[in-house]
């Protein structure tokens, strides 16, 4: 048996980098960024011969590096980095399809995706695949977007999306299917749907394609080891720049396969990671630029208010929805939990604090619903499939009200505004974001002609983030901190 029929392949992957570009000091170590990012990348590519490196999405967002100039400092951070291949995450359509269109062309790297398509020809918006030719392999990749693009991309009526498991299985068949004859040593799905519809997925797909990995992003999920469904290793890196997932694999190109493999998700700190200097010199450049423009404090807070997880109450996801109800006229206020992006914030706050924490804008709604339809939202947003991070969202609930939710039950054991129970019939004004407004029934299970039939629908504020801003900088008082959780889930 030749040794030439086997090859070793490093495999590197990021995802959901979110504008995560600067180190941070943890315990006296410098930890992430992408200058340390960019030099672990160059060393492994010296110290190896097979090396690729691809990103599963979510460059975009989580910085005002990137906000300011609408991606396009990310696209010059990623042309630096020079990944071999990328796929769209839904967080690349938040500045609207046609400038992600613009931003690709911009990149000097392949940008993939299988599932966007133009409804009136079918035409894909992106190519499906790539494949790289290394040491006399071919690999080929295939990029998968998450559904939640089409949530953030609603008013672009002409663009469709194949993303039900089983017709992204469907199009992943199709391309694999294309390449049989030009025999493909090793095969990636390239994802951005989130852990468990990856196993869902690698489940679904005939073993006969050759799949052999799904690098995967979107559930910012951090792993110890691959997780194997279907004879296919399922990995990904969680979030942000602080590790970079890396495969050490012997691919045997007789049965284009994985021979053995070794997988870890390596940290990205200054004990292990050397500088990039060019990287460094580009980051604070950029830095500087936005400093300047948006390093005025606008807020001092007694202590930092944590965020850690968007599905569950937190301190800042209150304090949001509390001045956002101060702000309005509205009974409840239900806040997008991943609409917050830091995990603390404060206690010094500056509008650069501000814009990364909370980086959305558009119309700030008000909808009225009776107190039978507000327990059937909460009831919703508290179903089963939160838990097992599969839904796509959980909401933080303003001052005023005490709601417990009973698991077991699925039923809601108390819900009362101001100490007194809510009745059946009472009417409630609720104030939402435009993107949970135009998914209405997907993230509440309540239709626009539903809500329409208790009051017309109006327009608070057309700029939701403008009102958090003005408020948290001008108000003569801040909501009382810590505060109870409005609402209780009971195990």
């Amino acid at each position: 048996m030749s040794n030439e029929r086997y090859r070793k392949l490093v495999l590197l992957h990021s995802n959901d980098m979110h504008g995560d570009f600067l180190a941070e000091n943890v315990s006296d170590e410098l930890v992430g960024g992408v200058s340390m990012l960019s030099g672990y990348i160059s060393k492994v590519k010296e110290e190896e011969e097979n090396v690729i490196y691809c990103v599963a999405g979510d460059m975009f967002r989580g910085s005002v590096i990137d906000s300011e100039y609408l991606g396009y400092s990310t696209i010059e951070i990623m042309n630096m980095l020079s990944p071999d291949v990328v796929t769209i995450g839904n967080h690349e359509t938040d500045y609207g399809l046609s400038h992600l269109l613009f931003m690709e062309k911009c990149a000097k790297f392949p940008i993939i995706n299988a599932n966007l398509y133009i409804k009136m020809n079918g035409k894909r918006l992106f190519e499906p695949y790539h494949i790289v030719e290394i040491d006399g392999m071919k690999i080929l990749f295939i990029g998968i977007l998450t559904e939640e693009v089409m949530n953030s991309a609603s008013t672009e009526k002409i663009v469709g999306s194949l993303v039900d498991i089983s017709d992204a299985a469907k199009e992943i068949e199709k391309i694999c299917n294309a390449f049989n004859g030009i025999d493909i040593d090793f095969t990636v799905l390239l994802t951005h749907i989130g852990f468990e519809k990856d196993k869902e997925l690698a489940a679904s797909l005939n073993p006969d394609l050759g799949i052999d990995v799904i690098i995967g992003g979107h559930s910012h999920t951090y792993l110890k080891e691959p997780c194997k469904v279907n004879d296919i290793l399922i990995v990904q890196a969680g979030v942000g720049t602080d590790q970079i997932g890396r495969f050490d694999i012997i691919v045997d190109t007789d049965t284009n396969s994985v021979a053995s493999y070794k997988w870890e998700s390596v940290p990205i700190t200054s004990a292990n990671c050397p500088d990039d200097p060019k990287m460094t010199e580009l980051v604070n450049e950029l830095k500087s630029s936005t400093d300047m423009k948006y390093g005025r404090t606008i807020r001092r807070l007694n202590h930092a208010l944590k965020h850690e997880s968007r599905y569950k109450q937190t301190e800042l996801g209150n304090f949001f929805a509390d001045l956002l109800s101060e702000a309005s006229s509205c009974d409840l206020v239900l806040l997008t939990s991943g609409s917050i992006r830091v995990p603390k914030l404060g206690p010094i706050i500056t509008l650069k604090d501000m814009m990364e924490a909370f980086p959305y804008d558009g119309n700030f709604m008000c909808i009225k619903v009776t107190g039978k339809q507000l327990k059937d939202m909460i009831r919703f947003i508290c179903r089963d499939e939160v838990w097992k991070g599969d839904a796509h969202e959980f909401y933080q609930v303003s001052e005023n009200w005490n709601i417990t939710y009973d698991r077991k039950t699925h039923e809601i054991v108390k819900m009362q505004f101001n100490g007194k129970e809510v009745e059946d019939d009472q009417i409630i004004t609720v104030g939402i974001q435009i993107y949970d407004y135009n998914n209405l029934k997907q993230f509440f299970n309540i239709s626009v002609e539903e809500v329409s039939a208790n009051g017309k629908p109006r327009v608070i504020a057309t700029s939701f983030k403008g009102t958090l801003y003005e408020y948290l900088e001008n108000s003569d008082a801040l909501p009382a901190y810590p505060a109870k959780d409005r609402l209780v889930v009971l195990d």
